[in-house]
């Protein structure tokens, strides 16, 4: 079995195969969780995330693009460059969206 295998399961199935592995606690964890804990058992290893192969590897990186692409922003919007300021945005959010999926990825410490 295969980490993109286990992806394609419910929340269920995940929750019955994780107690029959012997994971405690499976009814409150959710699908990240018990994919992480399945995939530890088995020995299965995470894919390399879409992120290492642009290079950025922390949300502080990220978060200097989008500094860099609000001061593009600005300077398309006193030229009254619609294309380029809705590609701007584009790039803004998808770079918003990747530092959510950092955050949701990384492991709870505490």
């Amino acid at each position: 079995m295969e980490w993109h295998d286990l992806e394609k399961l419910t929340v269920v199935k995940l929750r019955e195969a994780a107690h029959e592995k012997g994971v405690e606690g499976v009814h409150g964890k959710n699908k990240a969780e018990l994919l992480d804990a399945l995939a530890g058992i088995l020995g299965i290893e995470r894919p390399h995330e879409e992120l290492s192969e642009t290079g950025v590897h922390d949300k502080a990186d990220l978060k200097l693009q989008i500094r860099a692409l609000k001061l593009e922003r600005a300077r398309f919007l006193e030229a009254h460059d619609h294309k380029g300021l809705k590609e701007v945005r584009r790039k803004i959010r998808g770079l918003k969206r990747r530092i959510r999926k950092i955050h949701a990825l990384a492991p709870v410490v505490g």
